[in-house]
């Protein structure tokens, strides 16, 4: 079963990866071998080209090698003590069988034959600084292949590891918008059940539709998304539609948008669970008629978005469980905007209770 979050699988990257390093090191060496033979005497002239091919299309075929086991074994490139060990064994072998093929190599120049025998090119070829030259270069050649595939692999990882922390805060996105959704239905819900059991039958049906209307829009939606404020406006006002079927002349609505604001962006299901806890908390607690006041407007490269109530003060909102709507509207602005945007939630002096929001401008 899916749970959102896609599971490991292999990386279709890695083999594109391991060819595209092959392949640099392919003609790395081959660049190098047509530079030796051009220096020696000429790339026409066989002896000297088959001297630089050997020269540094062994290196080439050594590095190429340490690539793809690197690719598929990385513990065999890694710097430990044991691994340290078999590189330099191996790294004493190869610099050896590679001066021994460069010296086979000397015997098809014809200069070579006439003026020294094979002893003496072997001899040569196998002093100290030649055979340390030789370890020193596979050990530069371990060196950097292992180094760029740990570089490689870094980030690699780090990718995956920023891919799947993105799938978790989708994820819990996800359930957050599951848990807002339900509970404004139920609650919905449980209004049109009280209004049946006192015989408002017609007041019930227009709680209903208005209803309707709002699950017609959000079951549209895929989460998580953000809509333009004009949709969640309507979302609001058939909300506060269905309440004022309910509290009748006790609950009075204004709503001041400005036009320049109506096309810009916001994170779905925002501003109805704030306007819900107004009336929960405020309204409701209300002995006489109570205001609710939604106003948006744009501040230049900002939205500010305010929900105002007149009812009961701070001690209705710091009752267990009435923080849903507020702690789920912060975690899903710092999933939609990280630290750019800013949410004030305080009583007021003259009685009820303010929520602004404050989030970048983007255009729908």
């Amino acid at each position: 079963m899916s749970n959102g979050i896609t599971s490991a699988e292999p990386n279709p990257s890695r083999p594109r990866f391991r060819y595209a390093g092959q392949t640099a090191i392919s003609l790395l060496s081959a660049a190098l071998a047509l530079a030796t033979a051009s220096e020696c005497h000429s790339i026409t002239h066989l002896p000297s080209l088959l001297y630089g091919i050997v020269l540094w299309g062994w290196w080439g075929c050594i590095a190429g090698a340490l690539w793809a086991v690197g690719s598929r074994r990385p513990a065999l490139l890694q710097f430990s003590p044991v691994a340290v060990a078999v590189q330099v064994l191996l790294g004493c072998v190869l610099g050896l069988a590679h001066l021994l093929l460069l010296g086979a190599v000397g015997f098809t120049v014809d200069d070579w034959r006439l003026h020294a025998s094979p002893l003496s090119i072997w001899a040569a070829l196998l002093s100290v600084n030649r055979f340390g030259m030789e370890f020193l270069t596979y050990g530069f050649i371990f060196g950097v292949v292992g180094i760029v595939q740990f570089q490689v692999r870094a980030q690699r990882d780090s990718i995956r590891a920023l891919e799947l922390e993105k799938q978790l805060s989708a994820a819990q996105l996800r359930a957050l918008q599951m848990q807002l959704e339900p509970h404004f239905l139920f609650n919905t819900l449980n209004a049109i059940t009280a209004l049946v059991e006192l015989g408002r039958q017609a007041e019930a049906a227009e709680m209903l539709a208005h209803l309707n209307l709002i699950l017609k829009s959000t079951l549209k939606r895929t989460t998580p998304e953000k809509v333009p404020l004009s949709q969640e406006i309507e979302i609001v006002e058939s909300y506060l539609a269905i309440e004022q079927v309910r509290f009748a002349d006790r609950l009075r609505i204004e709503i001041k948008v400005d036009p320049a604001a109506l096309d810009s962006l916001v994170p779905c299901f925002l501003l109805q669970p704030i306007v819900e806890n107004a009336i929960r908390h405020g309204i409701a607690h209300c002995e006489s008629n109570g205001t609710v006041k939604a106003t948006a407007r744009r501040d230049g490269n900002l939205l500010r978005l305010e929900v105002r109530d007149t009812g009961s003060p701070m001690p209705a909102y710091s009752k267990p469980g009435n923080g849903i709507g507020l702690r789920n509207t912060r975690e899903r602005l710092a999933y939609f905007y990280r630290e750019a945007y800013d949410l004030v939630a305080r009583p007021l002096e003259a009685g009820g209770f303010e929520v602004a929001i404050t989030i970048p401008y983007e255009r729908g």
